[in-house]
């Protein structure tokens, strides 16, 4: 028979880096969740993956305290700002252009970012993140 879940939980934990402090402590001690447990296994599942890189991840919890999880892909703003080599997106968006992005740079992420992503095709994908893109100041080339 299978376990009855008891709930969700939805963070947003940077890979190699999932610590007992809070969020993840908080989070997991309400449910009860074994917290060292959930920490050594998120490790050791990201540890291919770039140190520090948020990765939203769901947690689901059984009545018995157990727990499984998955890792999404690390959120589109972050690959972005990666791939344009900023620290940040501009502060007046639509004014000021905090750089550029190219066409090639955009494909690879929508292509990193499908199986997440509300899109039938890499082009349908690549538009929703040039979206993004032009959301936080950047100016898309190609």
């Amino acid at each position: 028979m299978a376990k009855k879940i008891e709930g969700y939980i939805k963070l947003q934990i940077p890979a190699g880096a999932a610590n007992p402090s809070p969020p993840i402590g908080t989070a997991l001690g309400q449910r009860g969740v074994n917290i060292m447990e959930f920490c050594k296994a998120f490790n050791a599942q990201t540890e291919s993956v770039e140190k520090g890189m948020p990765l939203p991840t769901i947690i689901t919890v059984f009545q018995d305290k157990s727990f499984t999880f998955e890792t999404k892909a690390p959120p589109a703003s972050f690959l972005i700002m990666k791939a344009a080599g900023l620290k940040k997106g501009s502060s007046n968006p639509g004014r000021e252009s905090a750089g550029t992005i190219s066409e090639d740079k955009i494909r690879e992420i929508a292509d990193s970012k499908m199986k997440d992503l509300n899109a039938n095709t890499i082009e349908a994908a690549m538009e929703i993140i040039k979206g993004s893109a032009r959301s936080m100041g950047l100016k898309v080339e190609g």
